[in-house]
């Protein structure tokens, strides 16, 4: 989920663009805009960049480690075939 104060920001840059004469409802403008920008946030499912790089990591290791499992798995394949042909002859 994001920062509460990136929320606070967004709310605030949009409550501050507002024409002058709707400034004096800023901060009820504010607060309804923090709730609609936090409702909106949390049905995309966002996650934190700290959530992502740790995902990330995972993934990186389980490629690594599937790679090599691939690489053993074609090596006693190919000993295998050639065992087979030895075998036959």
């Amino acid at each position: 989920m994001l920062d509460p104060k990136s929320l606070d920001e967004m709310a605030r840059k949009l409550a501050g663009s507002l024409p002058p004469g709707l400034r004096e409802f800023q901060q009820e403008a504010e607060k309804n805009m923090r709730a609609a920008l936090q409702g909106a946030f949390s049905r995309l499912d966002l996650v934190t960049r700290e959530e992502f790089d740790a995902q990330a990591k995972v993934l990186a290791r389980t490629r690594a480690h599937l790679d090599a499992l691939e690489a053993r798995l074609e090596t006693l394949e190919k000993a295998r075939r050639t065992k087979k042909k030895t075998s036959s002859e």
